[in-house]
C-alpha cells in the first residue's frame, strides 16, 4: 500500500518513474543506477515485494560486473528485511566460494559522467576559459567517431562547437550528435546507441517523462544551456540529469557545484533536452 505521506500527484509521479525505468532495465539489466531509482520508488510506494526483487536484481547486476563487495552489501540489505530468504543466503554462499577462488577484476577505467558526479567533492571557485583546461568530452568523442573512421576529421570539426565560459548563452547550445544528424553525416539513433554502448550510460526517452521544471530552474541556466544538460527529476538524494554527451566532465563538475545531491546521468534525444530547457529558462 502507498505510504500515507504521499499525495496523489506524488504517487502518480512515482508510478510514471517505475514505468519508465522498468523499460530501461529490461534492455539494460546491468544498469544499477536505474535499478536503484526503481528500488527507491517501490520503497516510497510501500511495495515491499517489488523492493526486495529489485534489490536482488541490483545484487545480480553487481555480480555480473565482478563487484562482489557491492553485491554482498545489497544482499545483506535484503536479509535485514527478510532474514530467512533462502535465495539470498544461497547467493551469499556462492559469493564466498567465488571470492575464495577468484581474483576480482578491477572496474572499467572508462570515466563516465555518472562516476564523475558521484565522486566529485571539490567545489571549484574559479574557472578559466582556456579550452585546454576544459574536458568537455571532445577528445573522447573524436576517438569514437574519427579514429574509428565513422566520420572524417573535417566533419567532426564542422559539427563540434567550442564554448566560451566567459559568455552566458541565451539559448541551449545544440549538441554535437544533433549537428551530425542535421547535416546528414551520422544518424542520431546510431549516435545514441553508440554513445550508450561506449559510456554505459542508459538511454531515456525524455518525451515520455514528466520533467520537474522547478527542479531544472534550481540549477544555473548558463550551465544547463552551455552544455545542453537537463536536471529533470529528483529521487531521494539523487538528481537525474539528461545529456547528449556522456563524456562531458566539465558539465558534470559545474552541475555538481550547484548541488549537494548525487547526479545520475542519462542519454536523451538532444531535441527533447533543448525543448525542455527552453521551457524552463524562457
Amino acid at each position: 500500500m502507498p505510504t500515507p505521506t504521499l499525495n496523489p500527484g506524488e504517487e502518480a509521479q512515482l508510478l510514471q518513474t517505475i514505468e519508465m525505468f522498468e523499460v530501461i532495465v529490461q534492455s539494460q539489466s546491468g544498469d544499477t543506477q536505474s535499478l536503484e531509482i526503481l528500488k527507491e520508488a517501490y520503497s516510497k510506494l510501500g511495495r515491499e515485494d517489488d523492493l526486495i526483487n529489485t534489490a536482488k536484481r541490483i545484487a545480480q547486476a553487481y555480480l555480473q560486473q565482478g563487484q562482489l563487495s557491492s553485491a554482498i552489501l545489497e544482499y545483506e540489505t535484503v536479509l535485514q528485511r527478510r532474514p530467512d530468504d533462502a535465495d539470498v543466503r544461497a547467493a551469499l554462499r556462492q559469493i564466498e566460494e567465488k571470492a575464495s577462488s577468484a581474483v576480482v577484476q578491477p572496474a572499467n577505467d572508462a570515466v563516465s559522467l555518472a562516476s564523475v558526479s558521484e565522486t566529485t567533492q571539490v567545489r571549484r571557485k574559479t574557472r578559466t576559459a582556456a579550452s585546454e583546461d576544459i574536458d568537455d568530452g571532445r577528445k573522447t568523442m573524436y576517438k569514437i567517431y574519427v579514429e574509428s573512421k565513422l566520420i572524417t576529421a573535417g566533419d567532426f570539426d564542422l559539427c563540434w562547437r567550442n564554448v566560451d565560459l566567459t559568455l552566458a548563452p541565451t539559448d541551449p547550445v545544440e549538441p554535437f550528435i544533433q549537428m551530425l544528424h542535421d547535416k546528414g553525416i551520422f544518424l542520431l539513433d546510431k549516435s545514441i546507441k553508440l554513445l550508450s554502448d561506449k559510456s554505459r550510460v542508459a538511454y531515456l526517452p525524455l518525451d515520455r517523462y514528466d520533467v520537474d521544471m522547478d527542479l531544472t530552474r534550481g540549477f544555473p541556466s548558463d550551465v544547463c544551456r552551455r552544455w545542453c544538460v537537463l536536471p529533470f527529476d529528483r529521487m531521494s538524494k539523487a538528481i537525474m540529469v539528461a545529456t547528449a554527451n556522456p563524456f562531458n566532465q566539465q558539465a558534470a563538475k559545474e552541475l555538481s557545484e550547484a548541488t549537494t545531491h548525487r547526479l545520475l546521468w542519462y542519454l536523451a534525444p538532444p531535441n527533447d533536452i533543448v525543448s525542455n530547457l527552453r521551457k524552463a529558462f524562457r
